[in-house]
C-alpha cells in the first residue's frame, strides 16, 4: 500500500511538470543555481527541465558564437529608443492565418531562403539587415529585383552612426545607412557579380562546404569602407546602391508583427542571448538556463504553433548547419528574451 502511495505521489509530481506550457514555463523563476550552469552540465539539464526544444553539446561552436554577440547596452541607444518609442499599437481587424512562412508564399524570392554565416565578427546587426532588407526589395518588386543587399557595405561604411561594426552595431543604424545613403550588391565569401560579397570566410567546419580554417580565438577587426566594387564587376558603386523608401519600428505586438511579415515580408529584430540558446538544435527555443551573454540580431521569416506553443520562425546567420539547418523557432506571443520588444522593417 505504502509502495502504491509513493508511485502514485511520483506520477502527481511529474504530471505538473509536463502540464506547463511554454508560456508557463519561461515565466518560472529561474534559480541561481541553474543560471550558473555552463557546458556539458547546462546541455543535460536543460534537455532534462523541458520538451519543448533539445539541445546538443559542442564546446567548440559554444565559444565561438559567443564572440558574434552584441552589447545589452545598444538597446539603450537613443536612436534605437527612439523608433521603438515611435512604433504605434494599431487594431488589426484582418484574420491571421495559424502558420505563415514566407518562403512559401513568396518564392520567386530566393534569399527568404538564404542561410548567411557571420563568421566571427559581431555582425549580426549588419547581416540580418542585409538579409531583411533583400527579401523586402525583391517582395516590393513583385520578384523582379532579386538584389543581394551587401551586410559588408553597411558593416565597413556605416561607421559610428551604426555603432562598432564587428563588435557589435544598431541595427536601426544600418536601417537609415539604407534610406539615406544606399547599400549595394553583396553575397558569400568571394561570390563573383557582386558589388561587395561577404568580406569574412566561414570559420571552422561546415559540413559539404569548403573549409577555410578554425575559427580564431579573436572577434575579426572592422573591415575597412571602399567606395567601389570589386575588381571584375561591371558596375559602378555608386551606380549599384539600392534605396530604402521608408524605414520603421513595429509596435511589440504579435497580431501587428505577423500583419506585417505577412503582407511586406520578414522583418527585422533583437533578442537577449543566454547561455543555453548557443546548444540550440530543433524544436521551439524557451530559455531554460545559463546567463545572459548579450545580443543577437535576426530575421523572422514566419509563424506557427507545435503541441499548442506558439513560436516564430527565425533565420540565423550561423550557417546551415546550426539548429534547424540554419532556422530556429522561438516561442511567440510574452516577448520572450524581448524578441518582440525590437523589431524593424522598411519599404522598398
Amino acid at each position: 500500500m505504502l509502495a502504491l502511495l509513493i508511485f502514485c505521489a511520483f506520477c502527481v509530481v511529474r504530471s505538473e511538470r509536463t502540464v506547463l506550457t511554454a508560456e508557463q514555463f519561461a515565466a518560472k523563476p529561474i534559480s541561481k543555481e541553474a543560471q550558473k550552469l555552463t557546458g556539458k552540465a547546462l546541455v543535460d539539464y536543460v534537455n532534462e527541465q523541458q520538451s519543448f526544444f533539445k539541445a546538443e553539446y559542442s564546446p567548440d561552436v559554444i565559444e565561438q558564437r559567443k564572440r558574434t554577440l552584441m552589447k545589452m547596452e545598444l538597446l539603450e541607444h537613443p536612436m534605437q529608443k527612439e523608433i521603438v518609442a515611435k512604433a504605434k499599437k494599431l487594431v488589426i481587424n484582418e484574420d491571421i492565418p495559424e502558420s505563415f512562412d514566407a518562403r512559401e508564399k513568396w518564392k520567386e524570392c530566393p534569399s527568404i531562403r538564404y542561410i548567411r554565416d557571420q563568421s566571427n565578427c559581431g555582425s549580426c546587426w549588419a547581416v540580418s539587415a542585409a538579409e531583411t532588407m533583400s527579401d523586402r526589395l525583391c517582395i516590393h518588386s513583385n520578384g523582379t529585383r532579386k538584389t543581394m543587399i551587401s551586410d559588408t557595405d553597411m558593416l565597413s561604411c556605416c561607421g559610428l552612426a551604426c555603432g562598432f561594426g564587428c563588435d557589435g552595431g544598431l541595427a536601426i543604424g544600418a536601417w537609415f545607412y539604407a534610406q539615406d545613403f544606399g547599400v549595394c550588391s553583396g553575397g558569400r565569401y568571394e561570390e563573383e557579380g557582386v558589388c561587395k560579397p561577404y568580406v569574412f570566410h566561414p570559420c571552422g567546419f561546415h559540413k559539404g562546404q569548403k573549409y577555410y580554417g578554425q575559427c580564431p580565438k579573436h572577434v575579426y577587426k572592422t573591415p575597412k569602407c571602399k567606395s567601389y566594387c570589386q575588381y571584375g564587376y561591371g558596375k559602378r558603386y555608386q551606380a549599384d546602391r539600392v534605396f530604402a523608401k521608408k524605414v520603421y519600428g513595429l509596435y511589440k505586438d504579435e497580431d501587428i508583427i505577423r500583419m506585417d511579415i505577412m503582407k511586406k515580408g520578414p522583418v527585422q529584430t533583437a533578442f537577449e542571448v543566454f547561455e543555453d540558446f548557443y546548444s540550440y538544435k530543433k524544436g521551439v527555443y524557451v530559455h531554460t538556463a545559463g546567463e545572459q551573454n548579450g545580443l543577437h540580431a535576426v530575421k523572422i521569416i514566419g509563424w506557427g504553433v507545435e503541441n499548442g506553443t506558439k513560436y516564430w520562425t527565425v533565420a540565423n546567420s550561423w550557417n546551415t548547419d546550426w539548429g534547424e539547418d540554419g532556422y530556429f523557432r522561438f516561442l511567440r506571443g510574452v516577448n520572450h528574451c524581448s524578441i518582440e520588444g525590437y523589431v524593424l522593417a522598411g519599404d522598398f
